[in-house]
């Protein structure tokens, strides 16, 4: 059965890639790699404790320990993802259960302050100003996990689900109408409110107020509020970026190499070109090499750039499978799929039924979004300041998931619809080559398939930009003391992933197979990071919301 972590199906990515910059303060960079103004976008100077802006020793321990793990899986592939799969059931099993209760507190807490009086703080100062248009920010935001996921499982993933009903749906007959609900339904379980609250909003407040007190934009911030000052520079602080940077490395390299295999098999599918491994390096090194340029740009210049491009060609796409394939079956499927959803939503999050399965979808699933919590925090935070909370709420947390639950049912939806015409024409090349083989496997069988199938190709080509170009920019960021990331340090990130995507290939499924399983043992210290959100956000948020006065006098 394919499964998420395995070669049959690909992690998804979050890729954070922003939308539209136009003359940002943030991005005017200096001659030696970036820093703006050296008050920092808040006002407030950070200290440069020993004159250097790349925190050094973090660089190396947490790029040490990428090279360390591709060498392992070079000498002794079988022995590594053994070592991995056995700590990956643990993680899973024990961890599992907090990481849902995590999950579905961060929205809970979300939205209630969202929704609250609290809603009108704004983040950043009462006196700041959005540096993004609400399109351009939104498209930013939409970018950070619709990405490479958005391509890969899109079509997989709820045609699996419909051929093989998920345990929480035991009973209901697979092949059928309800079947189809049902397998969307526990799709937009995994893509939907949870993932995306935990990926933008409390984690975002707190690095948004950290910035306030002159705190950098580092995963370490996040413990500002229970430390204070002294997590600046000390070894614990050091530690916390560590893990989240290989926690967000471990969640990237795979969709690089998986996304690149996608896109290897498609052109073999089209153009009959071999799908071996000098395709597979050369549409990696491609990609990686205009993800490395994109990056080095900055946000305001390429990184926007392939935002912008990969929500445009995906609107198109969306727009042609409706026509080319069943409006109505895809409608019809997206109403039930989402009742069931907010009718099992509490039950879904929380399910403790099959721990294999489990492991194998729902918790691994929690577990890479919270490995990417921190840093795509660092991310929204970039580009949030000068919003309400409530705007960044409704922003994260409401409308990128509706959006996403949208698109898998367009993919997914005509996939099944395909699927109940011809029984095995999708199933088939999903359970023989894999989640990559689903998405092309749809768009083949449309009218003008080829045509569709390439649009396809290509935006699966810009998702994996915009995933390695993002993720560089934060990774950097997480391991830079003040300002901006230098454009070296950026540089770095995309080359080494990159690099470390096309080793794992040559190893064989096994490889990327075993760095997408040890995701979720980072997820572990990532999870108790990011707990103490739960409670910090809320009194970060009233301490804003009385200083800028929204809250009665007598709060203040």
């Amino acid at each position: 059965m394919p499964t998420p972590h395995a070669r049959t199906a690909d992690d998804a990515t979050r890729a954070a890639a922003p939308a539209d910059g136009e003359g940002r303060q943030d991005d005017r960079e200096d001659p030696d790699g970036g820093a703006p103004d050296p008050d920092g976008p808040s006002g407030s100077a950070p200290s440069r404790r020993d004159g250097r802006r790349t925190d050094l020793p973090v660089l190396a321990i947490s790029g040490g320990l990428l090279v360390a793990f591709v060498v392992a899986s070079l000498i002794n592939p079988s022995g590594t993802g053994s070592v991995v799969s056995t700590v990956f059931s643990f993680a899973a099993r024990w961890f599992g259960p907090l990481w849902q209760v995590l999950l579905l507190g961060t929205f809970a807490v979300a939205l209630w302050l969202g929704f609250s009086r609290y809603g009108r703080v704004r983040l950043g100062g009462a006196g700041a100003r959005p540096e993004y248009g609400r399109f351009q920010w939104i498209a930013m935001i939409m970018c950070t996990l619709l990405a490479g996921g958005g391509v890969f499982f899109a079509a997989g993933e709820p045609v699996q689900h419909y051929v093989q009903t998920p345990p929480f749906y035991e009973g209901v007959e697979a092949g059928s109408q309800a079947a189809a609900e049902s397998a969307l339904s526990q799709s937009f379980a995994h893509w939907g409110f949870l993932a995306w609250a935990v990926l933008g909003t409390l984690a975002s407040v707190v690095m948004i107020r950290g910035e306030e007190r002159g705190m950098p934009l580092r995963p370490r911030t996040l413990l500002y509020p229970l430390l204070g000052e002294r997590v600046r520079d000390s070894k614990l602080g050091s530690a916390v970026d560590v893990v989240c940077i290989i926690a967000v490395v471990a969640g990237t390299v795979g969709p690089i190499g998986f996304l690149g295999l996608q896109v290897s098999y498609g052109l073999s599918q089209v153009f009959g070109i071999p799908n071996g491994y000098p395709v597979q390096l050369s549409v990696i090194v491609l990609l990686t090499v205009v993800a490395v340029l994109s990056v080095v740009s900055g946000i305001g210049k390429g990184i926007q750039f392939f935002s912008k491009l990969n929500v445009w060609l995906a609107v198109v796409l969306m727009a042609v499978f409706l026509v080319l394939g069943s409006v109505g079956f895809v409608m019809d499927s997206f109403l039930g799929g989402l009742g069931q959803y907010v009718r099992d939503f509490v039950p879904l999050a929380l399910n403790r039924g099959d721990h294999e399965w489990l492991g194998s979808w729902t918790v691994f699933f929690f577990g890479w979004f919270l490995g990417y919590g921190p840093l795509m925090a660092i991310f929204v935070a970039r580009i949030s300041r000068g919003r309400t909370l409530r705007d960044l709420v409704v922003s994260t947390a409401v409308i990128p998931p509706l959006a996403t639950m949208f698109w898998f049912t367009v993919f997914g939806g005509t996939g099944i619809y395909l699927e109940q015409q011809n029984p095995g024409s999708i199933s088939g090349p999903l359970k023989s080559v894999g989640m990559d083989a689903a998405v092309i496997s749809v768009a083949e069988r449309l009218p003008f398939g080829a045509v569709i199938t390439v649009a396809l190709l290509f935006l699966t080509l810009t998702f994996v930009v915009t995933t390695t170009d993002s993720m560089s920019y934060s990774i950097s960021a997480a391991g830079t003391r003040s300002g901006e990331p230098t454009p070296l340090v950026r540089a770095f990130w995309g080359l080494l992933m990159g690099a470390a995507a096309a080793v794992l290939i040559l190893v064989g499924d096994g490889g990327i197979s075993a760095l997408q399983s040890f995701i979720v043992v980072t997820a572990v210290p990532v999870g108790f990071i990011m707990l103490p959100t739960l409670w910090t956000a809320p009194r970060l948020a009233k301490e804003m919301a009385a200083e800028q006065g929204v809250v009665p006098g007598r709060e203040r």
